[in-house]
Order: structure tokens, then C-alpha cells, then sequence
């Protein structure tokens, strides 16, 4: 019963991250389009059909919209679930001389306090510095994948590093992109004038995710080759991430 659930989340989890971040990096594409070619119209071809797009300054009072949201809900929702079946309930949590409990704690609270600490730095005045925010954020990564293995198994320690920037990926969705864009929806409806901070967070935070996934996607297919890292668990990953995001650099200007 329990391989069964296991396949299932997995099933999900990675299909609905196929289409969360398929979603995203399609209108990072679409975002650049409008300001290298045409600012008017983005015409495409796909499975025999030409579709045009037109990008607004304001939603249609007429049409309905559709919001892209339920893929990254969908993602962290089978993620979390399977996380805890194969580590927690699994026994993959801890290995010989670690605490189970102490392990649990620590990363639970790292699911919360990750994001915390994420956010307080990107809406503090060192985003304005925005090198410097990179750099305070790529060492706390490095620092989290160094110290998890000291209190769980590091097979753990990377999912848990993963299961982290996930959080913060789906928290943006939810707490900081959609709650930003619904306000700024409903006052032009009223026809009062938008602040337009709340759009270029929205932006600047899914700007942050196109980056935050590709090292999220090489720690999810990491544990299939756990020889691979073995002893360097917490530089592959510090070395990996910058190469994740001069990728992700590197595709955005595509």
C-alpha cells in the first residue's frame, strides 16, 4: 500500500511540476518577446494551429481570466506528503547516530524559517542591492546544505534543501505574486490607479522562481543517483545551484 502511494504522489508531483514550470518559463518566453520583437503581438504555430497573443495594460471587463496557480498549489501539495512518506514514515530520515526527533524538528522548521528569512531579505532594503540579496541568498543555501547533514541522513539533508526552495517557490505563488496581482486588478476595475510596485514585485518574485527551479529539479533527480554526490553533498549542490542559474540566466534571454 504504501509503494502505491508512493507512485502516486510521485506520479503527481512531477506532473504537476511538468506544467507549473512549463507555465513559467512559457510566459517568461512570451515576457521577452513583447520587448525584443513585436511589442504589439506574438504570433505562434503548435500542432497545426497559429495563435496570436496581445499583451494589455489592463484586464478585459468582458473576459474572464485565467490564473496559472493550481500547478505550483498541486506541486508543494503531493511534494510535502511524499517527503514525509519516504523520509519521515520511511525511515530514510536519519541514518546511525542522529536523533530521529531532532531531525524532524529541524526539518520541518526549515520548510517554515526558510521562507521567512527569504522574504524578510527580498523585501528589505538589501533588494535594493540586489547583488548583494543574491549573494546573502546563495550562501544561505550553501550554509543549509552544509549544516542539514549534520542532524539528518544526507540524502535527507538534499531533499530537505529542495523541499525548502520549493516552499519558497510555491509561497510566492500564493503569498506573494496572485494577492499582489488581484489588488492591482481591482483597482482598475474601480478605476482607481494601481500601484504599480505590486506588479513589479509580482514580477521580480516569479523572475525568482524561473531561477530557484532548476536547482530544485536537479535535487529531485539527484536521490536516483546518490554515488554521484556522496562525500560532496554540500559543494555539488553549492556548485550546482550557480550553474542551475546561469542556466535559467541563460534561457530567460532566449
Amino acid at each position: 500500500m504504501q509503494e502505491w502511494l508512493s507512485l502516486a504522489l510521485r506520479w503527481t508531483h512531477v506532473f504537476a511540476g511538468i506544467m507549473w514550470v512549463g507555465a513559467t518559463y512559457y510566459f517568461t518566453w512570451l515576457d521577452r518577446r513583447f520587448h525584443t520583437s513585436d511589442p504589439e503581438q506574438v504570433w505562434m504555430v503548435h500542432s497545426g494551429g497559429f495563435y496570436v497573443v496581445e499583451k494589455q495594460s489592463k484586464p478585459s471587463a468582458s473576459h474572464g481570466l485565467h490564473w496559472f496557480k493550481w500547478e505550483a498549489a498541486l506541486t508543494w501539495l503531493s511534494g510535502i506528503p511524499l517527503l514525509i512518506l519516504i523520509y519521515y514514515a520511511g525511515g530514510l530520515l536519519v541514518d546511525e547516530g542522529k536523533n530521529f526527533q531532532t531531525a524532524a524538528m529541524v526539518g520541518i522548521g526549515a520548510l517554515i524559517v526558510g521562507w521567512i528569512i527569504y522574504d524578510l531579505l527580498w523585501i528589505s532594503p538589501l533588494a535594493k542591492i540586489e547583488p548583494l540579496a543574491i549573494l546573502i541568498s546563495y550562501a544561505l543555501i550553501v550554509a543549509l546544505g552544509w549544516w542539514l547533514p549534520q542532524v539528518m541522513s544526507p540524502r535527507a539533508a538534499y531533499m530537505h534543501v529542495g523541499a525548502v526552495l520549493g516552499t519558497i517557490m510555491a509561497a510566492n505563488v500564493w503569498m506573494r505574486i496572485l494577492p499582489g496581482q488581484r489588488r492591482y486588478i481591482a483597482a482598475l476595475r474601480e478605476g482607481r490607479e494601481p500601484d504599480k510596485v505590486l506588479v513589479d514585485r509580482a514580477k521580480f518574485r516569479s523572475k525568482h522562481n524561473t531561477y530557484i527551479v532548476i536547482p530544485v529539479v536537479f535535487i529531485m533527480i539527484s536521490n536516483h543517483y546518490p554515488v554521484a554526490t556522496r562525500g560532496y553533498e554540500w559543494t555539488v549542490l553549492a556548485v550546482l545551484t550557480l550553474v542551475g542559474w546561469a542556466v535559467a540566466h541563460v534561457i530567460r534571454k532566449q
